[in-house]
């Protein structure tokens, strides 16, 4: 069946299961089919604690099992989502090739350039279906900007400075704004050190107010004509006292973070915002969530998850899901293997070149090919 039409006659739910469920990663997962019921199932869990498992099923009412074969005898998923350490994750993703049954893996897909290889060789030798949930570029913001540069308002970009998230999540922003696929790239790097106040992490909010060694890695990735810029300091993201940032330069004009610059051929200058519209917000009430994103007239970006009350990770992961359900059903890939391998490599390249001092220059891996 032709790929589009397959993604068109679904009507029903999608079925998905989760290996490895009880996670931080899981929960993502698990949030959003709560919210989106019509759209997304648990079709069952593996995990593996039992008392993990238990917990598991009490808090989110779903079927949990000890391995993937008791759940494979009770369940019929659409795809897996294997959110496992890397060393497990190869394990399950071969497993599941070989059952025939499409996978959606975590990043990174492998802990180093060697398991990377070795996965990529594996998989493409069993007519694996995998993709990997790398959920930044589908960030509303991040969706915005990638619609502004493909209407080829900017002209041809060339530059990029991303500083949102840590090494290969980096990384595919920087290849998604420049247009970069496997190309070759000089990089140079340094790591700057000094001292800030301590704030949120993964574990939640700080107990008490103390300085802290931060760590900001900088990194050149020169692509040849096109330059990426790396910029992070650990928990940035999460912190209540640094910003991210992102900017991108073409020919005709930039996009500063939300604000964007352009020339135009009756050299009449735009200055334009990226506007993000919320409803519920004054005396609206259509509810509380994300509309979309707007450039002067035009809409850059729509929230398919509308209105459903989903923060702007959980609508990025949202679009994996949905993206991985399309390619389950004969759709178009979205963020391969290869993608994911390159990223984590250009990522490690980055740390190699922070540590070592010395100008690291990448090659071509098994995975390279013509497209992303």
């Amino acid at each position: 069946m032709d790929g589009n039409k397959a993604v068109m006659k679904r009507k029903r739910p999608v079925k998905f299961s989760i290996i490895g469920g009880a996670g931080y990663r899981a929960q993502y997962y698990l949030r959003i089919a709560r919210a989106l019921p019509e759209r997304f199932q648990i079709s069952g869990m593996v995990v593996r604690d039992e008392d993990k498992g238990k917990a598991m099923e009490v808090q989110w009412g779903v079927n949990v099992y000890r391995s993937l074969e008791q759940l494979l005898e009770r369940e019929s998923p659409d795809f897996a989502v294997v959110s496992v350490n890397p060393a497990a994750g190869m394990d399950y993703l071969l497993r599941l090739a070989e059952l025939g049954l499409p996978a959606l893996a975590e990043t990174p897909p492998a802990s180093d350039l060697a398991g990377l290889e070795q996965l990529y060789e594996q998989t493409a030798a069993c007519g694996a279906r995998i993709q990997v949930a790398e959920q930044y570029q589908f960030h509303p913001i991040q969706e915005a900007r990638l619609a502004l540069i493909a209407s080829g308002r900017l002209g041809r970009v060339t530059e990029t400075t991303v500083s949102i998230s840590h090494l290969y999540h980096a990384v595919s922003l920087i290849r998604r704004m420049l247009g970069i696929s496997f190309e070759e790239v000089t990089i140079r790097a340094m790591r700057f050190e000094s001292r800030w106040v301590n704030g949120p992490t993964r574990a939640g909010p700080p107990a008490e107010d103390r300085l802290i060694a931060s760590r900001r890695d900088l990194a050149w990735l020169d692509f040849g004509g096109r330059l990426g810029i790396y910029d992070f300091t650990k928990d940035q993201h999460r912190s209540w006292v640094r910003s991210n940032h992102l900017s991108v330069r073409g020919e005709r004009g930039e996009i500063f973070d939300n604000r964007v610059l352009i020339q135009q051929e009756s050299t009449v200058p735009l200055q334009l915002e990226l506007k993000r519209v919320n409803k519920g917000e004054w005396e609206n009430a259509e509810g509380y969530f994300l509309q979309g994103i707007l450039c002067g007239d035009q809409w850059l970006y729509e929230n398919p998850f509308a209105p459903a009350r989903l923060y702007d990770d959980e609508i990025a992961i949202a679009r994996c899901l949905q993206k991985m359900a399309d390619y389950a059903a004969g759709g178009p890939a979205f963020y391969g293997l290869a993608e994911a391998s390159q990223d984590h490599y250009l990522g490690m390249m980055i740390e190699q070149a922070i540590h070592t001092g010395e100008t690291v220059t990448t090659t071509k891996r098994n995975w390279a090919c013509p497209v992303i």
